[in-house]
């Protein structure tokens, strides 16, 4: 098993059960590939005994019988006993293994838990009443639910009246930040930062994507390899994780990424390309790739009312999805016809929308806040920013805005450029803060943000106020 790489918040978060006094209920949600199941597994070294389980992948033909039946498996590998009838319920297979937990320090993992509980309408129902009068009478007992279809989660789990009171923890796993992204070429010192972005314009931060990575290929070999192959990981990942979270309806999903693909968009011009009102099925579209990590949505702020505006954009901000359905797609013939390894040389003009993804995660904004040297408490909003067009005032678009309390703006132009940037970048920034509509006492402060290094000029004219290269964010 590849070495476990980051996720030290999660894992602290998670020990804080061990000094509860009784038994946890757990919630674990997040894409595919996210590190889910391997994080519950690192948190299992502390504790006597795991049992772990796990859903068959959704089929047409696959059923509640066929679930229940997999579970017993599961049981019976890790030596379970299961004197259980064929014809038993979700409720005497969960008695059984309470019964194999009822002291000790024991944790209970049953990942992708949507891929189970859609089958029996009664399974979430069993689960609860099996905690309430077995799993948690021992008080050291921690059973984890895990699933990559968050919405399901939300809706059945987290937010159904049945688990009201009974969760301990839940917790979203984001991608890993860029620091920890770098441990995986830990033994490559000479790898520039610029290589190591181009492979992360297709991974992201995601632990399973690049656990794949082979540091001694170069970073359009892994490409090729990875991508533009039949038998490649990341060539039928795309079909696999939409046809899994979405069954029927992914295709409409589908359209709306490969909208998003192009840059971020309203929910108006949304619908309009979709040909359909905007509220309805597509918000209910929206929010679900919202919540199962694909797609952002950013508000913008309304600087002279000094709160958040109404105003909003939806962005994709899965690298492998838009990667993939910008470049992969289009050529998915091809390479299934035997034309394999096909990667233009024009991937490296469209990685700008990539690089704002990285640098705007969650996981990493805390350090762009440190080399801005902002304390956190400052900060009133940060977000992408845009000015919509009006009769008084001209259309604007940030890619990434701070504001503190103190009314000081930072603007960051969150640049990618094969070569370094030259000076012609000031004016470019200009027009965009002369279209700004800002009260008298605000301050601004222009950040740039690159991977292949700038002109010299740059610093001569002192325009910026920070200039930062994408090699920090590696740093530990």
């Amino acid at each position: 098993m590849f070495q476990f790489i980051g996720r030290e918040e999660e894992l602290k978060g998670l020990r804080t059960l061990l000094n509860k006094k009784s038994a946890s209920l757990v919630v674990i949600k997040g894409r595919r590939r996210i590190g889910k199941s391997r994080l519950a597994e690192e948190f299992g070294k502390n504790f006597d005994h795991t049992y772990s389980f796990a859903g068959l992948a959704p089929t047409v033909e696959t059923t509640n019988e066929h679930q229940k039946k997999e579970f017993l498996r599961q049981m019976h590998l890790q030596k379970i006993s299961t004197p259980i009838k064929e014809d038993g319920d979700w409720g005497d297979i969960f008695t059984d293994l309470a019964r194999k937990c009822y002291r000790g320090r024991v944790l209970i993992i049953i990942d992708e838990i949507s891929w189970i509980g859609a089958y029996d309408p009664t399974f979430l129902g069993k689960l609860k009443t099996t905690w309430d009068q077995y799993f948690k009478k021992n008080s050291k007992l921690v059973l984890i639910l895990s699933g990559s279809q968050s919405t399901w989660i939300e809706q059945n789990i987290i937010n159904n009246t049945g688990f009201l009171g009974r969760i301990s923890y839940q917790l979203t796993l984001q991608e890993l930040a860029l620091s920890e992204c770098n441990q995986f070429w830990k033994h490559q010192k000479l790898i520039s930062p610029y290589e190591k972005f181009k492979l992360l314009s297709v991974t992201g931060g995601i632990p399973r994507y690049l656990e794949e990575i082979q540091p001694q290929l170069s970073a359009e070999e892994n490409v090729r390899r990875l991508c533009f192959k039949p038998e490649g990981l990341l060539f039928n990942e795309f079909e696999q994780i939409f046809s899994d979270l979405f069954s029927k309806r992914s295709n409409k999903y589908k359209l709306i990424t490969q909208h998003l693909v192009e840059g971020p968009s309203t929910a108006d011009n949304i619908a309009s390309m979709l040909e359909r009102s905007k509220g309805g099925d597509l918000s209910l579209y929206l929010e679900d790739l919202c919540t199962t990590g694909f797609v952002t949505r950013d508000y913008t702020w309304d600087i002279k009312a000094g709160r958040p505006s109404k105003l909003s954009q939806y962005r994709l901000s899965d690298n492998y999805v838009r990667f993939y359905l910008k470049w992969v797609e289009p050529n998915r013939n091809k390479i299934l016809s035997g034309v394999s390894g096909y990667l233009s040389p024009a991937w490296l003009t469209s990685l700008g929308f990539q690089f704002e993804n990285l640098v705007m995660s969650k996981k990493n904004r805390p350090r762009l806040y440190e080399k801005l040297g902002i304390p956190p408490g400052e900060i009133v909003w940060a977000n992408p920013f845009f000015q919509t067009k009006t009769q008084n005032r001209q259309g604007c678009q940030i890619d990434f805005m701070i504001l503190t309390k103190f009314n000081i703006l930072y603007l960051c132009e969150i640049k990618f450029r094969a070569k370094e940037i030259d000076k012609d970048i000031i004016q470019e920034i200009q027009q965009k803060i002369d279209r700004l509509s800002l009260p008298r006492n605000f301050s601004i402060r222009p950040i740039l943000i690159h991977v292949n290094g700038f002109h010299e000029s740059l610093i001569e004219s002192e325009f910026f106020s920070h200039i930062i290269d994408f090699a920090d964010f590696l740093e530990e």
